[in-house]
């Protein structure tokens, strides 16, 4: 079927293009947000894990007699009962192999450690109690005899040879590899190059710090055989399926439920140990466990995000031309090879490496290498803030280099509008996009020509200042191009004078008419898409404003619930053009029964029924129906559609980045003063949405850049920055006053909304414009050496010792 395009959608007080204010901040706001920790079910039952100390050690024995007899103690579980019991492991990386062409290697990940552990805090028992205090009591009780084996946690010492391997199949510690373009024809392209640029660069391993840490609460029905899994997460149906494979349980046995999610940025998108371990718990004990993991435990065994260090090259010709460019990259994926982990910095950071430049000619070469760190999967960005900020960083130490000006050098650089649909060397093909356009606006909104009179004025201060840019794209998709939602337009409940609300604890009803008749239908629509803090239940909920054209008040928006319906989940910024793209679809699909149902009761043609605000008419006559009263005449009281969509391909939104910083000399110390952003993401759907997205994801670029860093000390393999005493996060006052802007000029041509991606666009601009602006600082002082060996996080000690010499 047809679904109605972006221009014809008419925008109404809370519908599209309108910066309604989130639907779902009240509650919050109110304390009456329902995480998983604030569920408690009759003769719940806690859990606690006993972690590795050390970094790699052989699992000679578990004593776990003592602690089992302390009181409360109900079970305990060890990896040796877990094989015995016939759980099977986590699935890693797969289809990626080895220089050899042999498949990739990477060691069998199992739910609690067995024979053998590989980085601090891998889980090697679970105790489950019946208070929280008494689990971890006896974890404390829990002797585990470790025979310590040689370690290596950096990833040049575990390339190097004799270095201890993770894996025997892999001696090398290279988990997988991939390599793109031609050697031989980028070879060319350098040695005929007028001007070569190179620059080591390093993207520091991150930690994702979400507000609510990971939290599970499993619960076995003795009567139906099912698992109800109430957790914390991005992507219920596929934790659903990792928790099926490893149980051996079929998918109708067992239920994954999300409410509130307290944030995920990526790191909350695939199964984890945890779960199959309470999964497993609830089961054998027939009773509701739950584990909510505390701030340390995240730090050491939640995914991490980054970690890659690369050599990239730039061969430009005398006009400033890009030739070519060449990158090999290392990328630490810890002790455990996970698919996210390896496709991320093989795979999806590759596909956007070029950017928004017209590079034909790439040589790149990218390996996986294993450590005895915590594995890494997606973090806001995956792959591509890492990608992006190499190329970025490139772009300015070239114009240093020829003497060029930045934004000229960038201007010959650019994709013409021209060429659109363009197809990089990677084989990626972008729709549409205006990137000259985008940064001419950028540059007006940051006034960059009024710049040297604000550098005066920092100098005036004792202060260096800085202007910093970043013109660039990036993909959004997960990979999943497909969704499914169900709509159910829902009579009131006979004698009640409300519509029925769904299952207790599946989401709230963010509010309801008022009693009444046609004024208390309700339209309900469920997603596989996943809230998670973004307001996604928002734009969808103005989506179906725009379909329907009812009160916002008369729409609920479902997530989160694998037996209502299953998809992807949100990730790669895909919630809106795949999911809202499936709303629209759907909403439309039911307008159209709908009318077949009307012109049933009118005893007319569907042809001759017209639908607005609500009611259902028959053109030139009197004949009118309400759509809920349409509902009430059905056997169900209800009108039901299940929708799938599909959307063409990716998104491509791309914008550019100016930031300007202030140093102060004496201390190294970096205050960004001044952030200018123009991003392209289509069609906006909820304009303060945008901007929330977009700012918030700078803020967490910007602490890339200045502060976070996840330590491992390089001779112990412990965990530095274990914790928020050492690990340092960016705070409300890290972030500046943001401009930031949108264009809607070049909508998706991918989907039929037009919109883009917008949730990660933010991270990936903020990094490079704020090293860039750092690099421009120390460039105007005459320390070039320093700015173009400059790396993040820049902190105010590793900057003033930079700039001593």
């Amino acid at each position: 079927m047809s679904i109605t395009p972006a221009a014809d959608l008419q925008p109404t007080r809370f519908g599209s293009g309108q910066a309604v204010r989130r639907l779902e901040d009240d509650a919050l706001l109110a304390g009456a947000g329902q995480f998983t920790d604030d569920v408690t079910q009759p003769e719940q039952v806690a859990l606690f894990f006993v972690r590795s100390p050390y970094p790699h050690a052989r699992l000679v024995a578990v004593d776990s007699a003592a602690a089992l007899a302390m009181p409360g103690v109900l079970k305990i579980v060890t990896g040796a009962d877990l094989v015995a019991d016939g759980i099977k492991p986590i699935p890693g990386s797969s289809g990626f192999p080895r220089a050899d062409g042999s498949p990739g290697v990477s060691p069998v990940r199992r739910v609690l450690a067995h024979e053998r552990v590989r980085f601090v805090g891998e889980a090697v028992a679970a105790v489950v109690a019946l208070t929280l205090q008494q689990a971890r009591d006896a974890a404390e009780a829990v002797m585990v005899d470790y025979d310590e084996l040689p370690m290596v946690v950096d990833m040049n010492d575990a390339t190097a040879p004799g270095a201890p391997a993770l894996a025997p199949e892999a001696p090398d510690n290279i988990a997988c590899e991939t390599r793109y373009g031609s050697v031989e024809a980028t070879a060319a392209a350098f040695a005929g190059a007028r001007h070569v640029v190179a620059l080591d660069i390093v993207n520091q391993r991150l930690h994702a710090l979400s507000l609510e840490p990971r939290s599970v609460l499993a619960a076995f029905d003795k009567t139906s055989q099912r698992l109800t899994i109430r957790m914390s997460t991005q992507m219920p149906t596929g934790v659903r399926n990792s928790v099926c494979d490893a149980l051996g349980m079929a998918q109708d046995q067992v239920r994954v439920v999300v409410g509130d999610v307290g944030g995920g940025f990526g790191m909350k998108t695939g199964v984890y140990p945890e779960d199959i371990a309470a999964a497993y718990c609830a089961r054998a004990l027939q009773r509701p466990v739950k584990w909510v993991a505390e701030r340390s435990e995240e730090f050491i065994s939640a995914y991490h995000g980054r970690d890659v260090q690369s050599h990239a090259e730039l061969a430009l010709d005398e006009n400033g031309k890009i030739l070519a460019l060449r990158l090999a990259s290392l990328a630490n994926v810890g002790a455990y090879a996970t698919g996210a982990g390896v496709a991320i910095q093989l795979l999806i950071g590759p596909w956007v490496q070029t950017s928004v430049y017209d590079i034909q000619t790439i040589d790149f070469h990218f390996s996986a290498v294993l450590t005895n760190t915590a594995p890494t999967s997606a973090y806001r960005g995956a792959g591509r803030p890492e990608a992006i900020f190499t190329m970025e960083r490139l772009m300015d130490e070239a114009a240093r280099q020829t003497g060029i000006d930045r934004v000229e050098l960038r201007r010959r650089n650019f994709i013409q509008p021209a060429q659109m649909p363009y197809k990089n060397p990677m084989g990626q093909v972008y729709d549409t996009g205006n990137f000259e356009s985008v940064m001419d606006q950028a540059l007006v909104l940051a006034d960059w020509k009024g710049f040297d009179a604000r550098a005066a004025g920092s100098a005036s201060r004792g202060l260096l200042r800085g202007l910093g840019i970043a013109t660039f794209l990036e993909w959004t998709g997960g990979n999943a191009l497909e969704e499914t939602v169900t709509v159910q337009i829902k009579a009131p409940t006979l004698g009640t004078g409300v519509s029925s609300l769904p299952p207790e604890g599946v989401e709230r009803d963010r509010g309801g008419p008022s009693p009444g008749s046609q004024s208390d239908g309700i339209i309900e629509v469920f997603t596989a898409v996943n809230a998670m803090g973004q307001g996604i239940a928002t734009t969808l909920t103005q989506l179906v404003v725009d379909a329907f054209g009812v009160p916002a008040e008369q729409v609920r928006v479902v997530m989160g619930d694998t037996d209502r319906g299953n998809g992807f989940g949100s990730a790669g910024s895909r919630s809106l053009f795949t999911g809202g793209s499936a709303v629209r679809a759907g909403a439309d699909k039911a307008i159209a029964l709908a009318k077949q149902l009307a012109a049933r009761e009118f005893e007319a043609g569907a042809e001759d029924v017209v639908y607005a605000g609500g009611d259902f008419t028959v053109a030139g006559t009197d004949l009118r129906i309400g759509l809920f009263d349409l509902a009430a005449r059905q056997g169900d009281r209800q009108i039901f559609v299940d929708s799938t969509t599909k959307v063409a391909g990716p998104t491509w939104p791309n914008g550019c980045h100016i930031s300007e910083v202030e140093i102060d000399p004496q201390t190294g110390q970096v205050a960004v003063v001044a952030y200018a952003s123009v991003n392209d993401v289509g069609r906006v759907v909820n304009p303060l949405i945008v901007r929330g997205q977009l700012d918030g994801g700078a803020v967490q670029g910007i602490g890339q850049a200045l502060c976070e860093r996840m330590v491992y000390d390089r001779e112990t393999g412990q965990p530095v920055t274990g914790s928020l005493m050492d690990y340092a996060a960016p705070r409300a006052d890290t972030a500046p006053d943001f401009r930031t802007e949108m264009d809607e000029s070049t909508p998706c041509l991918n989907n039929p909304l037009g919109v883009k991606g917008v949730g990660e666009l933010g991270t990936i601009g903020a990094g490079p414009t704020v090293v860039n602006a750092v690099a421009d600082a120390l460039g105007r002082r005459g320390l070039a050496v320093q700015a173009r060996t400059l790396q993040m996080p820049i902190s105010p000690a590793r900057l003033w010792s930079s700039m001593q010499g």
